[in-house]
């Protein structure tokens, strides 16, 4: 007799995500049955993915010293601001 599982609250959540994962893997690809959706996938070698990941390593760094000047030229601003709002309220005073 086959073994009986109760289906509970956590089976559950895990049984619609991989469904998810199988229809939107369908939906990407076109095709109208999953299984056609699967044989059309490409696999990608793991020293491409390497590459892969280096590049957006590398990008990171760009864009985290982008970020650095500028917040510099952001505080500079605000710095301007906070001067000329302050001689704004002496000159109508």
């Amino acid at each position: 007799m086959p073994k009986i599982t109760k289906l509970t609250p956590a089976l559950l959540r895990k049984m619609i995500q991989e469904e998810k994962k199988s229809i939107k893997e369908t939906l990407e690809t076109g095709e109208s049955d999953p299984v056609k959706a699967a044989e059309k996938t490409e696999e990608v070698e793991a020293e491409d993915m390497a590459n892969v990941l280096a590049k957006d390593i590398d990008h990171l760094k760009v864009l985290k010293i982008q970020e650095t000047k500028l917040r510099s030229k952001l505080a500079k601003v605000e710095k301007a601001k906070h001067l000329l709002r302050k001689r704004v309220i002496k000159n109508i005073k």
